[in-house]
């Protein structure tokens, strides 16, 4: 193909330049180059060979057995569902050892699940204490290895569910003393931020939903307050929360503290398995991530609002200054172990919004 549009080039300027005419709309991120200049594009012409981070490079696959790889199915007015995949496979030997990279880089388009069960469990994988808003009121997180986008309302689904685009990526090395994670180089949260809405507007081209203007991200992207910290009391520095003595084998990310987010993970020491999710999510678009999952009764006596208290989750919706904001913890090992942790969380994040309190028990402004 590219020996193909090389000849092209050669001889037959005119065609080539009313090709270029059509594409121009298109484009391709973070790139200013002749459209048909032979390099490989992936996710749906979002993305292009040699431009932007480094598992893009052409320096990534110079070496002798590295590949990239991708496959992708593009959303269609008819199938509001997409994913494409890019595989970075590199191999190096160094005195006598053979290391082998393996990376991953996976963009899905979709609406939200429908169980509400697998809809709490899908959202939490994205909103934890490692994220960070996306800027210029884009709804949505990223950090260095995930994001997700909330696309807007008008490519909703027809029963009401919000339709989202999300990247995840995982890397890892391998070698005979076994296989650690990696970095899969994305470039950090901006670039990641980047290369989802990039492919956000590829996708909402190819599902016949986009708007008049792309969407862009412009504006710096905020980094994480601090890396996850040792136990100190109390966790995620909201008074109260205090663990006892399971404490002092976890760890915790204070995220996002924003009007509109509010995220606080724990995780055991060493491996990182999760121990809970506490977040609050009031930016409309991320919160409607929530709308029908969330009851139409209070969850128990004596909270406000709307909510499920199940095994695994327990949820709660309510208006707060004015508009929605929607409560969750995510704690499969714990179950009705959390329900006092989630009440101190939620009475702490009332506090600090000015709104009245969510849980019994809690104080106004």
């Amino acid at each position: 193909m590219r020996q193909f549009i090389r000849a092209r080039r050669r001889t037959a300027w005119a065609g080539v330049a009313l090709a270029v005419a059509v594409a121009a709309g298109l484009g391709t991120w973070a790139t200013d180059t002749w459209p048909f200049d032979g390099k490989d594009t992936y996710c749906w012409g979002a993305w292009e060979e040699d431009s932007g981070p480094a598992f893009l490079s052409d320096e990534a696959v110079e070496e002798d057995g590295a590949d990239r790889t991708s496959e992708e199915t593009a959303p269609a007015p008819e199938r509001q569902r997409g994913r494409c995949t890019v595989a970075l496979h590199t191999e190096d030997v160094s005195s006598g050892e053979k290391y082998v990279d393996e990376t991953e880089i996976t963009v899905g388009y979709g609406p939200a699940p429908k169980d509400a069960a697998r809809r709490m469990e899908w959202a939490g994988g994205y909103l934890n204490g490692r994220a960070m808003p996306l800027p210029d009121g884009l709804p949505g997180v990223a950090d260095g290895k995930h994001a997700l986008l909330v696309l807007p309302e008008r490519c909703d689904t027809g029963d009401g569910r919000p339709t989202a685009v999300t990247l995840d990526a995982k890397a890892e090395t391998s070698s005979s003393d076994g296989t650690l994670p990696a970095d899969p180089g994305l470039g950090g949260t901006r670039s990641v931020a980047e290369l989802l809405v990039a492919a956000a507007n590829r996708g909402m081209e190819a599902a016949g939903c986009a708007g008049s203007k792309p969407l862009r991200v412009v504006s710096p992207v905020l980094t994480l307050p601090e890396d996850a910290e040792s136990y100190r009391s109390p966790m995620c520095r909201i008074g109260g929360l205090e663990l006892g003595k399971a404490a002092e084998y976890l760890e915790y990310q204070v995220g996002a503290v924003t009007r509109d987010l509010q995220f606080c993970s724990v995780r055991t020491r060493p491996g990182g398995d999760q121990y809970f999710d506490a977040l609050m999510v009031a930016q409309p678009r991320l919160s409607a991530l929530f709308d029908g999952a969330t009851g139409s009764t209070a969850p128990a006596r004596g909270w406000r609002g709307t909510g499920v208290f199940a095994d695994d989750y327990k949820v709660v919706r309510a208006d707060c200054a004015g508009r929605p904001a929607t409560f969750l913890m995510l704690a499969p090992s714990l179950r009705r172990q959390t329900a006092p942790h989630f009440v101190t969380f939620t009475n702490a994040v009332t506090r600090r919004i000015g709104c009245a309190p969510v849980a019994p028990g809690g104080s106004g402004r």
